[in-house]
């Protein structure tokens, strides 16, 4: 299909939230997932980063997210993906996002999530994740809902450029705070 322009912060499309889809096997339902995977690898190539894209970020408000995530050998279409379980336990972290690639931002997450989705043949789909992944498909599914990492920011100083994050930030690691037992539990 296409590489598509990835949307930047400032649209107005990326604080929409969005429509399920309907027809999994309807023609614009797999040009969008093609479409999202031909722009994440494109962007994966030219920046040497990248393991998740949803549909709003370029221009589509339906619920898919393509993931190509290679450390737990998860790639694919996820299709009205929604959390139905998560951690007591949550996580400081800088996150960074294809709409704003130049800027970091300092979120809480929770540690473990429970994902059901559907693949594109329209099959139910569950996704216990922890740890890295966990907080992908939370910043992806947010999209989903028009909600982006800047708005999740734990405090006004929680930002920085990539380039000065690289140099005083990054060294730091992350924060685990602990609430709770960690225990999944319903939202």
């Amino acid at each position: 299909m296409a590489v598509r322009e990835i949307l930047k912060l400032g649209n107005p499309i990326l604080f929409e939230k969005c429509d399920k889809i309907e027809d999994f096997n309807s023609k614009k339902t797999n040009e969008t997932i093609q479409d999202l995977k031909d722009t994440l690898l494109n962007f994966k190539k030219e920046n040497g980063f990248g393991r998740g894209i949803a549909a709003p970020q370029i221009g589509i408000l339906k619920r898919i997210i393509y993931i190509d995530y290679q450390t737990e050998k998860i790639s694919g279409p996820l299709i009205n993906p929604q959390i139905v379980l998560q951690s007591q336990e949550k996580i400081q972290l800088w996150d960074d996002c294809f709409s704003f690639p130049d800027l970091m931002v300092k979120v809480e997450r929770v540690t473990e999530i429970r994902v059901e989705c559907f693949n594109s043949s329209g099959e139910r789909i569950f996704i216990d994740a922890m740890g890295d992944l966990s907080e992908l498909l939370q910043h992806e599914i947010d999209h989903l809902d028009g909600i982006l990492s800047v708005q999740r920011a734990i405090s006004p100083k929680a930002f920085a450029l990539r380039q000065e994050w690289a140099k005083w930030v990054r060294p730091a690691g992350r924060i685990i705070i602990k609430k709770g037992q960690g225990q999944i539990n319903s939202p």
